[in-house]
């Protein structure tokens, strides 16, 4: 996988004339294309074995577990742009994924001038946009734990129950089954937080007749899954059932929508005419969703405003929500794959407000 990344690097990048070296520095990027957290950098030309720059703590780890690439000891005291201009080809320019200003001028001076230089990091953005075989299997496996915090969540709503204690039940059960850890920090948002689409998770005790709104996720092997539900703990009112069926149909709605070489734009405006055509218009304030993989947040994004088209291999979020300032909110959430013609939810349970069978 790691190797076939590397390639797939170079035939975007490095066949034709323009650039002789790609630079990676990100963090996320590097996890991508050497599967290794707590390297210092990439470096990728058409001829050589990738170099992977690593300091002396993460040194012998890297040795173990990355193969088929050099990697580089940085010694204390060694300078890291330096090295790395030692070894990129001459004459052509290099291609860089992301640095900050200062960083970027050290490496400019080393490099001989900032005129070699060139951002390119929306080459990366777009080979991660579309997971393979091995990273659809991942990230299936983080939505599997997804699925099971999700069932636990909702065993323990009900009057009585703190927000933090709900989200300890979860997170240990999706860790004694194989999760690496959580995607981001759980959100158990109850009764009038649950109004805030970002809520979090504190002390507070739910009520009977509170909206939950559970959101989690687990991580598997790097890769990440994201998932939302709400329930409500106790009887629901009749608003309470019409809010979550209009947003039960905007997720359904979208999702119908989504298939390779469709905007995302309008797969975000398949799911708002349904909360616009019900009077909620208003209240559902975020794009409709976005990409997910080696991070909870990356490309596609899902909005009015997207210019990204879908493709197959693409795992997105379909998130729809409405938010009643001092009342509550509902948001529905599925990591969606989309497939060759159309797309397959990846978390698949729980549908209804109170019923978790």
């Amino acid at each position: 996988m790691k190797l076939n990344k590397i390639e797939a690097l170079k035939r975007c990048a490095l066949e034709g004339d323009k650039f002789g070296t790609f630079l990676v520095f990100n963090s996320v990027n590097l996890t991508y294309f050497a599967g290794f957290q707590g390297a210092a950098a990439l470096s990728v030309t058409q001829s050589e074995e990738p170099i992977l720059y690593v300091s002396s703590v993460n040194y012998e780890q890297a040795k173990t577990e990355v193969k088929d690439f050099t990697i580089e000891l940085l010694k204390s005291g060694d300078k890291l742009m330096e090295k790395m201009a030692k070894r990129s080809a001459p004459s052509k320019k290099i291609a860089v994924d992301s640095l900050p200003i200062e960083s970027w001028r050290v490496l400019a001076t080393a490099i001989g001038g900032e005129e070699r230089l060139e951002p390119a990091g929306n080459i990366i953005r777009s080979l991660r946009m579309v997971k393979d075989h091995q990273e659809l299997e991942l990230i299936r496996e983080a939505c599997n734990l997804a699925n099971l915090g999700m069932k636990v969540a909702s065993e323990n709503i009900h009057s009585g129950m703190k927000e933090r204690e709900i989200a300890a039940e979860v997170e240990y059960a999706m860790r004694k089954n194989g999760s690496d850890g959580t995607s981001f920090d759980t959100i158990i948002a109850s009764g009038p937080s649950s109004a805030f689409p970002h809520g979090s998770c504190g002390n507070r005790t739910i009520r009977d007749g509170d909206f939950v709104i559970v959101d989690l996720g687990a991580t598997y092997q790097f890769y990440r899954s994201d998932m939302t539900r709400t329930f409500v703990a106790g009887n629901p009112t009749e608003k309470q059932k019409k809010i979550y069926e209009t947003v039960k149909l905007a997720n359904q709605e979208a999702f119908e929508t989504i298939k390779p070489n469709v905007s995302a734009a309008k797969v975000d405006m398949a799911a708002r005419r349904i909360i616009e055509s019900e009077g909620f218009g208003e209240f559902f304030v975020h794009s409709l969703g976005h990409g997910v993989g080696l991070e909870i947040h990356e490309a596609p994004v899902l909005g009015p405003d997207s210019k990204d088209v879908l493709a197959r291999g693409n795992t997105i979020t379909d998130e729809p929500g409405i938010y009643l300032p001092g009342y509550g909110g509902v948001r529905i959430e599925d990591t969606v794959l989309v497939t060759e013609e159309s797309a397959e939810k990846l978390t698949k349970r729980f549908y209804t407000l109170t019923d978790a069978s």
